[in-house]
């Protein structure tokens, strides 16, 4: 409300009742305002306690369900941990047994190609050494006959 308002409820108070009776209408209206202000600081106490119970209630439910989940949280998190570091256990066995495995299977190539290159080396200084002997018998086959002491060129003849 504004001044004005306030100030023309006043006058027309004050014409209705008149100046004698104004005090005792304040008084009046003061005593009904004390009691309704005090009437609502009792509902609202009343039902402060009355909630009271149920908001204890609330938190400690709250609280309980809270720590449920905390619990099972932490189980959550313990078994998935052990179930990490068990997979992560085996993968590293797995991958030990695999290199394993390979390190042998490279030994195992290792030896097969020094096998096979060795016996390559053989076969080739038996062939170079049969060669050889073909080569001498060849060149003892051979003879040189120069025709005329004036040639340059050689007749070879083969004899068998």
């Amino acid at each position: 409300m504004s001044g004005q308002e306030i100030f023309v409820i006043i006058i027309v108070a004050l014409l209705l009742f008149g100046a004698d009776k104004l005090p005792e209408i304040a008084k009046g209206i003061g005593k009904g305002m004390r009691d309704f202000r005090k009437a609502t600081d009792d509902i609202k106490k009343e039902f402060e306690e009355s909630t009271r119970e149920i908001r204890q209630d609330l938190n400690e439910v709250t609280n309980s369900i809270k720590n449920e989940v905390t619990d099972f949280s932490s189980k959550i998190e313990k078994d998935m941990t052990e179930a990490t570091d068990n997979i992560r256990n085996e993968v590293n066995e797995v991958a030990d047994n695999i290199q394993k495995d390979i390190s042998e299977v490279s030994d195992n190539i290792q030896k097969d190609i020094d096998e096979v290159s060795d016996n390559i080396q053989k076969d080739a200084d038996e062939v170079k050494s049969d060669v050889e002997k073909e080569v001498d018998q060849e060149k003892q086959k051979v003879q040189r006959n120069i025709n005329e002491p004036d040639d340059n060129y050689y007749n070879y003849n083969y004899t068998d």
